[in-house]
């Protein structure tokens, strides 16, 4: 199994993204999937995952800006984000069950 992220840019303080993680060698609805982030000097944080019957669950502090999603057809997750903020520049990472992708970076301009 192979999660790769994509969507990581060069985004304005109070724009939106969206980022895909894509899963190649097995389906996105036999995994818990979630996001994760680690911004520079600190350590990973979860975000938000999606359950193998699509139940979603966040971080508390991120859930007003924070949506997690799934399209099972074409085996994608996505992470939308609104209002982003300078603090938000990390790297994302997707996970499938225990199975890491590379992860892909954003950086948030003031």
């Amino acid at each position: 199994v192979q999660v790769v992220e994509s969507g990581g840019g060069l985004v304005q303080a109070g724009g939106s993204l969206s980022l895909s993680c894509t899963v190649s060698g097995g389906a996105i609805d036999a995994y818990t999937m979630g996001w994760y982030r680690r911004a520079p000097g600190k350590e990973r944080e979860f975000i938000a995952q999606i359950s193998k019957s699509g139940e979603t669950y966040y971080r508390a502090t991120m859930q007003d800006r924070f949506v997690i999603s799934r399209d099972v057809a074409r085996n994608v997750v996505f992470l939308q984000a609104t209002n982003l903020y300078p603090e938000d520049t990390a790297v994302y990472y997707c996970k499938a069950g225990a199975i890491w992708g590379q992860g892909t970076e954003v950086t948030i301009s003031p």
